[in-house]
């Protein structure tokens, strides 16, 4: 998630991992070595920006202060949820997380906008890294301070590192796991040691968590849901809030780290506030009023149809296609091969079949998205053509236990003639499931197992119904029983974390430096791990065993080969029916904004970048 007040890296998980195993010196080369000293942490290549950096590139250092962004929640972490929330802590597995609630903390370091993979010092000012990449000790600004007053120490790094691998939401456990301890010398040096198969990136990922108070969540139950506002030490601090409808945070004036480098021209909104609707349709009537002044829209038939009101032909809500550098998400819908009837990659893959992506585009989407096909779309380390010799070499050690197709041309979803209902695909869907041994009795399909072939897709809203009904009603016409149900957003979240459901939409962050996350997504043992990201299923030793090749690349080229090879056999194990995607981001806001001449590389920097314009504001007598 991209806080809308700094740019950080994108998702401390999304951006993900990779290990440095293969890069640790030999010990003869190792003895008398000095730690290095250094302002940031990046993994491939130099740091873009000097020490003595005033600002990031893509800020203005003399952006105004004041006024309130509002806005809803768009991407999550931990037990965030799109709908409600019932406690504000997001880093544990219990609850509906509130929005915006990691704008209240700080972290050792922060990301630039313009580089994937760098990190510059927030709460710590430097870091010395041994020759073995196992130990990084970060020096800590003494002036960094809780929202109380009290020091933040090198007690409260460690605390909170062993509390997230110990206590956080699966997700944190999970890419944590290589991390062997974290020690406070003294008040300002914490010591963090990796064990020697530790990620590449986990440095990075340690350097981007939260760091909790220590003396606060002594003596409190670190798991529990809460509404009472934790101790934080960022640029906010929770302000009134109503469970479930709205959330708002205050800008802390006195903030410690206000003047340093990685804040400037950021934090500019004194106010920011996240609202909550069930319903897009409602929320979208909501932002026509002015309920909430900046939406990124997801909706295509809104983009397309529903900004002819006043407010936008005469200038007052602007809307816009921003460039996004950013490696577009993996979304689509995915089966749960938890359940039996999904055990047969045949199975799945003649239900992929039934997905009308060309019809759904120009009748529903008004041709606005490209077909989803890969799970590094839209990046370099999309698998196109036949593998590469370098691919081949990672590839060649699992044939006879990979489908055959992997060293071929790569998996991609089938074109259809546009029709809503290609009896072409439908007829290759149905020998597929014949070959399976499903049946016909009459008008309906039964698995292998003799019991009729049902499938329930789960959902929390409706506003993909539109979309999934042709996709259910051709599955019908095979004989399979498909069809959805909607529930109440706990009631999802809960079923979700327990892997109760047959099918289910989801959209995860892309990453231009995929690592450990990949473990939590696609890794066996977040297979077996309720609340983790691993919906799917997916538990093969395959796949394991590429993921540590990625995390093992010691360089940009070799963790692009790496990826094209997991990525080949992922396609191929048919675990969803890929949706849609787009290479640039849709938002419109009420004209009460500026911003910087230029965008990061990485990101649109919107709305993190902007200011609130009093100007603007009363020209067009904005209330909200």
């Amino acid at each position: 998630m991209t806080p809308p007040d700094r740019m950080s890296r994108r998702s401390t998980l999304a951006l993900g991992a990779a290990t440095l195993a293969s890069g640790l010196l030999p010990p003869r080369l190792l003895a008398g070595a000095a730690e290095e000293e250094r302002h940031g942490l990046s993994t491939f290549g130099e740091l873009a920006l000097p020490p003595d950096f005033k600002h990031f590139p893509y800020v203005n250092p003399q952006a105004p202060k004041g006024g309130t962004l509002s806005l809803q929640i768009r991407q999550s972490i931990g037990n965030q949820n799109f709908d409600t929330f019932n406690t504000l802590n997001i880093h544990v597995l219990k609850g509906d997380g509130a929005a915006g609630m990691d704008l209240t903390y700080d972290t050792l370091m922060v990301g630039s906008g313009d580089e994937p993979d760098a990190l510059y010092g927030l709460v710590a000012r430097a870091v010395r890294v041994a020759p073995d990449r196992l130990t990084y000790r970060f020096l800590l600004r003494p002036e960094a301070r809780f929202h109380d007053g009290s020091r933040l120490t090198a007690a409260d790094v460690a605390f909170s590192l062993d509390l997230l691998k110990t206590k956080g939401h699966p997700s944190f456990r999970t890419v944590l796991s290589e991390l062997a301890g974290a020690e406070a010398e003294g008040d300002g040096v914490v010591a963090v040691r990796f064990t020697p198969r530790r990620s590449r990136d986990l440095h990075l990922i340690v350097a981007s968590l939260p760091i909790f108070s220590k003396a606060y969540w002594t003596g409190r139950d670190f798991e529990a849901a809460t509404l009472e506002p934790p101790l934080g030490s960022g640029a906010y601090r929770v302000g009134r809030f109503e469970v479930g409808r709205f959330i708002e945070f205050e800008r802390v004036p006195d903030y410690w780290a206000k003047d340093l480098p990685v804040n400037a021209g950021l934090n500019n909104f004194d106010r920011i506030r996240y609202e909550y609707f069930r319903d897009r349709q409602v929320a979208f009537e909501a932002f026509k009023s002015g309920v909430y002044n900046y939406n990124e829209e997801y909706t295509a038939r809104l983009w397309a149809t529903g900004y002819d009101f006043p407010a936008v032909r005469d200038g007052r809500v602007k809307r816009e296609k921003l460039p996004n550098g950013a490696a577009t998400p993996t979304q689509g819908w995915y089966f749960n091969t938890r359940r039996e009837m999904f055990a047969d990659v045949r199975i799945r893959q003649a239900i992929g079949l039934c997905f009308d992506f060309e019809w759904t585009n120009a009748n529903i989407m008004f041709s606005s998205y490209q077909r989803q096909r890969s799970f590094f779309g839209n990046t370099d380390m999309e698998a196109k053509g036949s593998p590469s010799a370098e691919e081949l070499a990672l590839l060649e050690p699992f044939r006879g236990k990979v489908p055959e197709t992997v060293f071929g041309e790569p998996v991609s979803p089938p074109v259809s003639d546009g029709s809503g209902s290609d009896r072409n695909l439908l007829r290759q869907a149905d020998e597929l499931l014949r070959a399976a041994g499903c049946r016909r009795d009459g008008r309906v399909l039964r698995l292998p197992s003799g019991q009729p072939f049902d499938i329930e897709f789960l959902d929390f809203q409706a506003a993909l119904q539109p979309h999934t009904e042709p996709f259910q009603q051709n599955l019908r016409k095979l004989g399979i029983n498909a069809r959805s149900r909607i529930v109440d957003a706990a009631q999802y979240r809960r079923r979700m974390d327990e892997f109760d459901f047959d099918m289910a939409s989801m959209a995860l962050g892309g990453s231009l430096l995929p690592g450990d996350s990949l473990r939590v997504v696609y890794g066996s043992q977040a297979a077996r791990t309720p609340g983790t990201r691993n919906i799917a299923g997916i538990a093969d030793p395959v796949v394991d065993a590429l993921i540590d090749r990625v995390t093992a690349a010691a360089s940009r080229a070799e963790l692009v080969v790496a990826c094209r090879a997991l990525d080949r056999v992922l396609r191929a194990g048919h675990y969803w029916v890929p949706m849609w995607f787009r290479a640039d981001s849709w938002v419109a806001y009420w004209d009460v904004f500026s911003r910087p001449d230029r965008q990061p590389k990485y990101a649109t920097g919107a709305p993190a970048t902007w200011w609130y314009d009093e100007a603007k504001a009363k020209r067009i007598n904005f209330k909200g």
